[in-house]
This record gives structure tokens, sequence and C-alpha cells, in this order.
């Protein structure tokens, strides 16, 4: 019984061996490949920094499998684009090339595909480009398209400045590691530059910091993934990319103009310091997209004018003691990705269970704070001053005429509120823009402040003064 038990499985297996090994290969040359797609288009990259790895499909759609001869990378090794077919490499090694695939008939492969491009010694991003050539056993040829941006970028790692340092460049920087500022040191950043952040590479300050932008030339802090997360949305539209801005104690007098910070852990936190001088002067700024604060200081004097702080898991704002003036902001919390958002604004005077020394103080002119909650205004009245003229606040109305004078209680049963004062909230997009839209109640609702008359955008407001920073 055995023995013909063993020669049954032997016989099935010979005769599957036999019918595979004989399925027909198509010689024909109508007989071809179908690609997912003719052009593969990388997204920019950094110049010398490895891609993402990107990929498509090869299809044999018909009965008959089909040989592959021949894979190979037209110009060679001379973009820097690396390629994976079924498994075997193509690079400098085997000449960017391989041979002798076979995809039988309703089969698929999948191409991988990375790059790292070479510097082109240009200012502008370039475009670089190859074609991934497939001959068949037919001597058909077919390719698929290889696209990219490259850019070349300058480097910092670990960068310290450890005496009075200006930054002023055409080329993207990408910071890895970070930037430390020594307590004697001054660093000065002035537009065009643009600085992208690899992950936990932030600025620590325990000297000065200076950013001088310019309007229409800010210049921007972000992270450093330039690609996709999704055909519609881009990584730097994603928080938490890098770790933001930290003014040490010993860190005063610095001063930030017409500059991006967005995407980051918290944008930036002051340490307590002294009280004697402002510490930290931001204006015509904007602190977008948070995966912490936008702001937090502790025992700090900050004045911000003309800024933008929107969309962080936690307070837009957070103020423990100290001194914070907020003239023409806007303030708006509509981080999307958790509903355990913190408020727009909180302000209190006790630290980690213990009660500062001295009373807090904020003073709020012409500016707004809304969100998707009913309240984004958390404040201790106890242990704070402050001041609201010409707001708007998206909190419950208040009957006290010396602390709220001319506010604009917002209620979330009026017509015109939270998102609908902005031209644009997309959530599915990560897309905002929060100049005022044409029906918002912000308009024409600001008293003028002396020494102020150009917007977040560097523009006269004229004659209609609005409430926000736009």
């Amino acid at each position: 019984m055995m023995k013909r038990l063993s020669f049954f499985i032997l016989a099935i297996a010979t005769l599957l061996a036999v019918s595979c090994s004989d399925e027909e290969f198509s010689t024909g040359k109508s007989d071809l490949l179908d690609f997912s797609t003719d052009t593969l288009r990388m997204d920019t990259l950094f110049s010398g920094v490895p891609s993402p790895t990107y990929s498509f499909m090869v299809y044999n759609n018909g009965d008959k499998g089909l040989r592959i001869r021949q894979v190979r990378l037209q110009k060679g090794n001379q973009t820097g684009f690396r390629v994976n077919v079924d498994g075997v490499f193509l690079d400098n090694s085997n000449g960017s090339q391989a041979q002798d695939f076979e995809i039988r008939g309703g089969d698929s492969l999948r191409v991988f595909v990375e790059l790292t491009s070479y510097k082109t010694y240009s200012d502008d991003p370039q475009h670089v480009e190859d074609n991934l050539l497939f001959m068949l056993e037919s001597g058909t040829e077919q390719r698929v398209c290889l696209s990219a941006c490259t850019w070349d970028a300058v480097e910092l790692r670990n960068f310290t400045v450890s005496r009075d340092t200006t930054i002023m460049s055409e080329k993207p920087i990408v910071v890895y590691g970070g930037i430390k500022v020594d307590s004697c040191a001054t660093l000065t950043i002035k537009s065009p530059t643009r600085l992208y952040f690899h992950p936990n590479a932030g600025i620590d300050v325990f000297g000065k910091l200076v950013v001088e932008g310019k309007a229409n030339d800010e210049v921007v802090l972000r992270g450093d993934r330039l690609d996709h997360i999704f055909d519609y949305l881009p990584y730097d539209r994603l928080s938490g990319q890098w770790s933001g801005i930290r003014f040490r104690s010993s860190s005063t007098g610095n001063s930030i103009s017409f500059a991006d910070i967005h995407s980051t852990n918290d944008a930036i936190v002051c340490d307590s310091a002294a009280l004697g001088t402002c510490r930290l002067r931001l204006e015509n700024t904007t602190l977008h997209n948070c995966n912490g604060y936008g702001l937090r200081a502790v025992n700090s004097h900050i004045s911000l004018v003309n800024c933008q702080i929107t969309n962080t898991l936690g307070d837009c704002v957070s103020m423990v003691g100290g001194r914070l003036e907020l003239t023409y902001c806007t303030v708006a919390q509509f981080y999307p990705f958790s509903v355990n958002r913190g408020a727009a604004i909180s302000f209190g005077n006790t630290l980690n269970g213990v009660v500062l020394n001295e009373r807090g103080s904020l003073i709020c002119v012409n500016t707004a704070f809304t969100g998707y909650a009913e309240d984004v205004v958390m404040g201790d009245s106890l242990s704070f001053d402050y001041h609201f003229l010409n707001c708007l606040l998206r909190t419950p109305a208040v009957s006290d005429s010396l602390r709220f004078q001319n506010v604009i209680f917002e209620s979330p049963k009026d017509s015109i509120q939270g998102e609908k004062h902005f031209r644009l909230v997309d959530i599915d997009l990560q897309d905002y823009d929060f100049h005022l839209d044409t029906l918002s109640t912000l308009r024409g609702k600001a008293m003028p402040v002396d020494g102020i008359t150009d917007n977040r955008d560097g523009t006269l407001r004229g004659d209609t003064l609005n409430i926000g920073c736009y």
C-alpha cells in the first residue's frame, strides 16, 4: 500500500513539473508587458541624500509567458538611480543591468527604485531623469521613465555657534543633530535662508538668536522631508518633524521677524528667566502645525506683533507667569489629529504645583482667539493680570468691563464663527489659509495702535483695521 501511495505522489509531482515546464513563452512582437505607470515621478530631494523607496508593477496580461532578456538603466550609473527588479539589484557591480526574468501569463513583478542624486552645483532644483529599459526575448524594447528633481543643499551637523555668526544662504540648509548657540554668541539668520531640520534636530539657544526675514522673502524653518506621504499630502503638512527652538534661561534679547516656523514638536519654548528685559520679540511670524506647543514660556517677557499661531496639539500659546503682549495676532486652534487638542491660549501662575512669586501679566490688543472647541481661552483670574482690548474670544461671555473692552465673545451658535472666519480650513488636505474671509466679523473691528501700520504680509492695513494678523 505504501509503495502504491509513493508512486502516486511521485506521478503527480512529475505531471505538475512537466506542465509547468511546458508553459508556452511568446516571442511575438505584439505580446508586450504592461506597466502600472509609464513615468515614475519622485519628489524633489536633496542631492546626496537617499530618497524614499518608490515602486511600480510590471504585468503580463497575456495568456503566454514572457521572457525578459535584459533590464538596464539607459544612463548606467550616471544619474544615481538604484533599481531592484524582483529581488535583483541593478547597480555599479553589474553595470546597472540584470538578465533573464520570466513572467508567466497573468503574473506580475514589482520594481523598486531609489535615488541618491549627484550634486548639480546650482542654486535651483535641477531635473534628473533616466529610462529603465526592458528587452524582451522577441527583441522588443519597452521603457519606464524615472524622473525626479534634485536640489543641492548645505549640510550642518551638530553645529555649535561659539562666536557671533550670520547665516544667509541661497541654497537650502539641511540640519542634522541640531544647532547650539553658546551663551556668549549671537546667531543671525537672514533671508533668503531656508533651514530643513532632520528629525530630532532643532535650535538650542543659550546666547542670542536673531532671525531677519523680509516680506515675500521669509526665513523658513521646517522639516527636511520633501516627499509626499500620499499623492495629495506632502510630508511638510504633518506635525512633529523636528524639535523647534528652545531659549534657555541665559538667553535674552532675541528677535524673530518675517519667519515661517512649522511642522515642529514645540515651535518655541522659553525657559524661566529674569523679567527685567524682553527676552523674545516676534513680529510678522507664523508658528503653525505643532505636535506640542506653538509658544510655551515660563516666567518670561515676550512680545508678539502680527503673528499667526495655529494648529497645535498642546496650547497654541501657553504662559506660566511672566509678561506676554499680543498685538494684531491670529491664534486659531484647529489641530486635526487629536480631539484632545489644547486651548488657543492658556495662562496661569503655577508650575508643577508651585505658585510663582510674581503675578503674571497678559495684554491682548486686536487679537483673535478661536478654534473648534466651545471655549479656547483658559486662564487663572486669581493669579494673573490680564486685559483684552478689541479682541475676538471664543469663550463664554464675561461681564467685566475692566478686563474685557470692546471684546467680541464668539459663540458656537454664531453664523460666522470658528473656521468660517478664514479663507481655507481643509482638514482632508491639511491645507490652511488664515487670511480673513470676506464675511468674517473680524473685519473693521480693530483699534489703531501707534507704530503698527502693516499686517502680517508686510502690506499696509489701510483705513479698515481688522482683528488678527491679516
